[in-house]
């Protein structure tokens, strides 16, 4: 009977070449056909995320601009090419949270109603939704725009995303702890507030 090689240790797994994959090393040689290319396959999912971390047109435009030129800047220092979908993820949470300590910032300092475009209804609730539904919407949202950057972010990922805890942590570049104290404590102040009571 013959008898099995013994696997060799050293064998690399096999790398599938994946669209991402091959533009993003193309786009890393300086390819800018590469990189429009990545930028229409990612447009989309950017824009989408955009305007549910911030509802308003004016400010979801300036989030999925600065995240691609994040993500075109840095692109040589990925190390994981085929993993692009997931980092650009994590830039564009990162850069909406940086916007929002920003605009937290302004607003302690008392320039809120200057520098908040505010929340597009129009945009964001369909034509068809019930009056009292588009109510509680507003409602919602008001509130989740009270909370501080960090805990509007992680509770807005896992509401309205659905993404999982270790999904947030990564993204947010967190503990997974935090990750779960931010929810907790976002969900508190939220259920306070539509309550019409202070936290």
């Amino acid at each position: 009977m013959p008898r099995l090689a013994p696997a060799a240790s050293n064998v690399r797994p096999l790398v599938v070449p994946t669209p991402d994959l091959v533009l993003v090393l193309a786009a890393q040689q300086g390819d800018f056909a590469a990189r429009e290319k990545l930028f229409e396959r990612h447009l989309p999912m950017v824009v989408g995320l955009s305007f549910r971390l911030f509802p308003s047109r004016a400010d979801a435009d300036d989030l999925v601009q600065d995240a691609f030129v994040a993500a075109f800047e840095s692109l040589r220092r990925l190390k994981e090419p085929a993993a692009f979908a997931g980092w650009l993820r994590s830039i564009v949470v990162q850069t909406a949270q940086m916007r929002l300590r920003r605009r937290g910032l302004w607003r302690r300092l008392g320039f809120g109603a200057e520098n908040d475009a505010g929340f597009d209804f129009d945009t964001l609730l369909s034509s068809a939704t019930p009056p009292d539904v588009a109510a509680e919407l507003r409602t919602v949202y008001r509130v989740i725009d009270r909370l501080p950057a960090d805990e509007r972010i992680a509770l807005l990922l896992h509401r309205v995303e659905g993404w999982t805890l270790d999904e947030i942590a990564h993204a947010t570049d967190t503990s997974l702890a935090t990750t779960k104290r931010r929810i907790a404590r976002a969900e508190v102040v939220l259920h306070q507030l539509s309550k019409g009571a202070e936290p």
